[in-house]
């Protein structure tokens, strides 16, 4: 007996066949204690500002905004989720599977494994499958018109910068006498214009382009959609936040694209309807030509205007008869 109790002595700090071991374990801890700092610091930040939680995506203005805010996270859900298992059995096969722990040159090969080739090819299908059907599902709402909104606006967007028909819907070439006088607004590369929207209330939206494929985005909506010419496309929002936000062209249109910009007022009802009487008093009443339709422009009437989404050749207009 030795004073430790037992006639084994204490394994020595020098022993070859613990050191190797020692320094492993010590690193696996560094490891998972940086792994667990990192996510205490991701979950903090996101807590102290919901940038993290948007993953980039601005904050949203509008009532349809956090339905693509949604599908945006999802999709990011799935991707991490799925990156977190192919690192997963990268690193797993890496540690596991190396020489030293088997002490061959080469371990014992496997093929035709069927069930783990069904699995690798099904999977990946499910996934592809499943965001089809939330994108699909989302997008069928975010375009859906229906027949209780406030005001109509024809968003005109030219080379290079955007008009503004008020109370205009080019989707059935009519004037939208529910939503006061028709005017309009325009601007200039030099000039941005003013694009004005009421606060809280529904606003149909119809594109239209004269010339080249354009696309009306406003960031602060999280929603954008080509202009085309000879098609009209159209979908609805309501602004939800007040204020003055920045939109843009998003589609390479030309020498100028870059100066293709415009501002969004976001203002009280009772103020938008003061602009459009401004406008209305200083002259800017009727409507701008759109490119197609009846108001094609100067010697242009022959030009077909379409409704999209697409139907066909001919399209539908809102009311689902054949377009002019």
């Amino acid at each position: 007996m030795s004073q430790y109790g037992s006639e084994r002595r204490p394994r020595a700090l020098s022993d070859p066949a613990r050191g190797p071991r020692t320094a492993a374990s010590r690193r696996r801890r560094l490891i998972a204690r940086a792994a667990l700092a990192g996510a205490v610091l991701v979950a903090a930040s996101g807590c102290a500002n919901s940038t993290f939680t948007r993953l980039g995506f601005p904050d949203p203005a509008s009532a349809e905004a956090p339905t693509i805010l949604h599908l945006w996270q999802g999709s990011w859900i799935a991707a991490f989720a799925v990156g977190a298992l192919v690192w997963g059995l990268i690193l797993w096969t890496a540690f596991f599977h190396r020489r030293s722990r088997h002490g061959i040159e080469v371990p014992p090969q496997t093929k035709y494994n069927i069930p783990i080739e069904l699995l690798y090819t099904a999977v990946p299908t499910i996934m592809v499958a499943v965001l089809f059907y939330f994108t699909a599902k989302d997008e069928s709402q975010l375009l859906k018109i229906t027949n209780d909104q406030a005001t109509s606006i024809n968003v005109v967007g030219r080379q290079w910068s955007w008009s503004f028909n008020y109370n205009y819907d080019a989707a059935t070439g009519q004037q939208f006498a529910a939503g006061g006088p028709s005017v309009y607004e325009a601007g200039t590369p030099g000039q941005p214009p003013h694009l004005y929207l009421p606060l809280g209330e529904k606003v149909k939206f119809t594109l239209t382009s004269p010339d080249v494929i354009h696309s009306f985005w406003v960031p602060a909506f999280l929603f954008k959609l080509d202009v085309v010419p000879g098609r009209v496309n159209q979908f609805e929002l309501t602004p939800t936040k007040q204020g003055e936000f920045i939109g843009e062209c998003a589609e390479l249109c030309g020498v100028d694209h870059s100066r293709m910009l415009f501002w969004v007022d976001v203002v009280p009802p009772d103020q938008y309807k003061a602009h459009l009487a401004q406008l209305q008093q200083q002259g800017d009443t009727g409507q701008l030509p759109i490119g197609c339709g009846p108001n094609a422009g100067v010697g242009e009437n022959g030009i077909p205007c379409r409704v999209g989404p697409m139907n066909g050749i001919k399209g539908k207009n809102s009311t689902g008869g054949t377009a002019w």
